[in-house]
């Protein structure tokens, strides 16, 4: 998604120029931490769950919005002049990685309420291959969503037309998100329809899970896995208040965007300044990029494991990470076989 059209096309402003470096930024940031969080994945076993099936598939996503949906919009932001078709398939990648990131942390909220709603039987009902499934279902799912617009529903006619484009030749239009995508497409297909509700969703099932786990702690529930109760629902409290951040920040770094969208749809605000649509998009973008930060900080094993790649792959300092992880590292050992 680029910004407005008031920066002439092959025009660098000021403006463009703080908007460009900005998201390089972002882009770095994303891509380094979510290749962070995959690594982490990999060299631990305690993160190799059916929840960190679905954060993978959410850095995944993340990493592809650092490496590919960021250079493309600042080459858009600039006035890059392509075929329409190709304009339309570039803006419908962006929706299909929104909406895989979406399904991703519904799929993680529906995780973890199965964790807590049924403790026992929960490792012979979500095995791995089923989370791989789910997985595998919510990209097909996406992509569907994301790539409607090129059957059809798109603003093919009206950018053909659009004064802006006048004289194009071979449908080559400047490429903008707004050109090609169609804002009633946005708002009734998918913000009401694949944005909103998932997200109303995922806030009644956190609630859910956290009725459920404070109903069991005051309980003092029976025995699960010859565990303490109270430590394994207060470490399933514990993780579900950082996935929820998680989604916090997800919605709160969307729904301005799609806001904007309803705005510009149901009272015709086609010129928005450049300031609004820069901080709008630079929102959505660096919400790829702070997901790590929260499992950094939030979650022990994450945090264990960061720094053990950083000392011992990164600084290479074998020592460092003997001497300096090693209580956190026998905490991380101790809670192996428990719930994350």
């Amino acid at each position: 998604m680029t910004a407005s059209r008031e920066d002439v096309a092959g025009t660098i402003t000021p403006s463009l120029a703080i908007y460009i470096g900005i998201e390089v930024l972002i882009a770095v940031a994303s891509v380094l931490g979510n290749v962070l969080v995959c690594w982490a994945v990999k060299i631990n076993r305690a993160l190799r769950d059916t929840t960190f099936c679905f954060i993978v598939s959410l850095a995944l996503a993340d990493i592809a919005v650092g490496s590919l949906v960021i250079p493309l919009a600042i080459t858009m932001s600039i006035g890059l002049q392509i075929h329409f078709y190709s304009c339309l398939l570039i803006s419908c990648t962006v929706l299909v990685l929104t909406q895989s990131s979406i399904l991703a942390l519904l799929a993680i909220a529906i995780d973890r309420y199965l964790r807590v709603r049924i403790p026992t039987s929960y490792k012979s009902t979500v095995t791995q291959k089923r989370a791989g499934t789910a997985v595998i279902l919510c990209w097909v799912i996406s992509i569907i969503v994301g790539m409607i617009p090129m059957f059809g529903w798109n603003n093919y006619t009206e950018a053909t037309q659009d004064g802006v484009n006048a004289s194009l030749v071979n449908n080559i239009i400047v490429c903008r998100f707004e050109t090609v995508i169609s804002m009633d497409y946005m708002v009734y297909f998918n913000f009401f329809g694949w944005v909103l509700p998932p997200l109303v969703l995922m806030f009644v099932i956190y609630v859910e899970i956290f009725n459920l786990i404070r109903k069991h702690l005051n309980q003092k529930a029976v025995s699960i896995n010859n565990a303490d109760p109270s430590r394994y629902y207060g470490k399933e409290l514990k993780l579900a208040k950082s996935l929820a951040l998680v989604l916090l920040l997800f919605a709160i770094c969307w729904l301005p965007l799609h806001i904007i969208n309803c705005i510009t749809l149901f009272y015709s605000l086609h010129d928005k300044p450049n300031v609004v649509m820069y901080i709008a998009i630079f929102l959505t973008h660096a919400n790829s990029a702070v997901n790590p930060i929260v499992y950094a900080f939030k979650i022990n094993k994450f945090r264990v494991t960061f720094l053990q790649i950083w000392s011992q792959y990164i600084w290479c300092n074998k020592n460092h990470n003997s001497n300096n992880l090693s209580r956190e590292q026998s905490r991380a050992m101790r809670e192996q076989k428990s719930t994350l």
